[in-house]
């Protein structure tokens, strides 16, 4: 059996801990691969790297470390279609799927080359008499990034490639579900000219991240997990004086209004409900028709999606979506939809007990859906991330706007409707980070910031854009008086802006 590593200062190092876990792939529902879980000791062997390597890292002027990043990119799209196989086979998404996981955080790469200009200071001329003052933005050091299972590349793309743009070197602790593809970005960061030391990977549980937390050489820990797991690191990290993004769960919402055009509102709700079996932080999960005619021809034209949809092999490209990533997720998603049950609400599809002929392991879960559900259930208050979409009907458009902003989530929400005042109105009032207008999965693009509102998001600053790079940098300023200035000896008085 396969035998995964650490990547420390350019190198693989075996863990010596003797604690592994097991590495499935979930189409087969069988063991690929092992994976040593760090100890404390390894942990800091990393951080010794990232710190050795910082002084040559952030001494390279920001143009030619975005050669360097830009080069890493050109690496990732060469070796794409490996990563995006192995990425399938250990997290169960579609290949194509997989594939776009890679170009969304390839993007945000892209963008980090463009740091000479987004680090970019202030400057004020003859604040007062010979006085000038300019600002800076200087990297922090050595940072560190704990990434979630549902994208194995976007995400360490993401925290990472805004890290080493702003000069800072990076400790990757990404899933230990899903680790093959992070150790790889690694691999081709070295290839593309980054120093040793510079993006070290260190898989690991919570031993790992305790250890991330506590050591006070990391500067800034970046997360993405659930709420529970976010809350508690961003304390812990506060407490340690370190600067903490941290972003847990999601309830996303889509509004349907009445004079919506339905098929385009239908085939938003099945891409992004049932999309990598709905294991997307940004994925739609209530659906919130307005009026009772709107619902009913809704949930017509969704149950006829549904019965077209292909559960089945990640690499097979006649599957719409594939396996979820573990057994565990499996049996957790399969009880929230018998609770959905017991709670009141109308089972329309049943995903549970999907077979796929030459798979009979594999952690299938297929499209389901709920009608007639209401805030007091669990299915709709917490997050279930599996293939399960929930329909709430409300019966006017301030309903619709309440069920959102009141949610104890505000990851991301969308609206859809011809009806541009109506439209206005929802994006300026409702309580969620990113907004969509006929847009199912409001990721913003690379150079605007990525961050979600109430338990989806804790910090100050956001996910990438600019965002991203004011995250990890911090400022200094700088009064400069040249001599002929105080020529005229010691002055004992507060200096005036005059």
């Amino acid at each position: 059996m396969p035998e995964l590593s650490h990547f420390i200062h350019g190198e693989h190092v075996p863990g010596t801990s003797g604690r592994f876990r097991e590495v499935f792939n979930p189409v087969r529902g069988e063991v690929s691969s092992h994976v040593p879980l760090a100890t404390s000791d390894e942990v800091s062997q990393a951080i010794d790297s990232a710190q050795r390597a910082f002084p040559v890292w952030s001494a390279l002027n920001p143009q030619r470390r975005g050669r360097i990043l830009l080069k890493w990119v050109d690496l990732i799209q060469t070796h794409r279609d490996e990563l995006a196989e192995t990425l399938s086979n250990e997290h169960g998404k579609t290949f194509e799927d997989a594939k776009g996981d890679i170009q969304r955080g390839v993007e945000v790469v892209e963008f980090g080359a463009g740091a000479p200009h987004l680090l970019k200071g202030e400057f004020s001329h003859n604040v007062a008499t010979g006085m000038d003052v300019h600002s800076l933005r200087q990297p922090l050091g050595v940072v560190a990034g704990i990434t979630p299972f549902n994208f194995p590349a976007m995400i360490p793309l993401w925290k990472a490639g805004t890290a080493l743009a702003a000069g800072n070197t990076f400790v990757l602790k990404p899933s230990e579900r899903d680790p093959s593809v992070p150790i790889r970005l690694a691999e081709l960061a070295l290839e593309a000219g980054m120093p040793p030391g510079t993006l070290n990977v260190i898989n690991g549980d919570k031993e790992s991240v305790d250890a991330l937390i506590a050591d006070p050489r990391v500067q800034a820990i970046g997360f993405v997990g659930s709420t529970p797991i976010a809350q508690s690191l961003y304390a812990a990290a506060a407490a340690q004086g370190k600067r903490a993004q941290c972003f847990g769960g999601a309830k996303n919402h889509m509004v349907i209004m009445p004079d919506a055009d339905l098929d385009q509102a239908a085939d938003a709700l099945i891409g992004a409900g049932y999309g990598s079996a709905g294991e997307r932080c940004m994925a739609v999960s209530v659906a919130v028709p307005v009026g009772e005619a709107t619902a009913e021809a809704l949930r017509e034209k969704l149950v006829d999606r549904i019965s077209r949809l292909t559960v089945g092999p990640s690499l097979d490209p006649n599957s719409d979506f594939g396996p979820v990533v573990g057994a565990d997720a499996k049996q957790r998603i399969e009880d929230y939809i018998g609770t959905g049950v017991e709670e009141g609400a109308e089972l329309v599809t049943d995903g549970r007990g999907v077979e796929v002929d030459g798979y009979p392991n594999g952690y299938w879960v297929g499209a389901t859906l709920f009608d007639r559900v209401t805030p007091d259930m669990r299915i709709y208050r917490e997050e279930i991330f599996g293939p399960v979409l929930t329909m709430v009907r409300a019966a006017d458009y301030e309903e619709a706007l309440r069920l959102p902003t009141e949610h104890e989530y505000g990851n991301g929400v969308a609206i859809f409707t011809r009806d541009g005042d109506t439209a206005r109105d929802f994006t300026s009032r409702v309580e969620v980070g990113m907004v969509g207008v006929n847009v199912p999965i409001p990721v913003p693009i690379a150079y605007y910031t990525f961050g979600g509102w109430k338990g989806s998001g804790f910090g100050d600053l956001n996910q990438h854009g600019t965002d991203g790079l004011k995250f990890y940098t911090k400022t200094k300023t700088v009064s400069t008086r040249w001599p002929s200035g105080t020529k005229e000896g010691a002055s004992f008085v507060m200096p005036e802006g005059s």
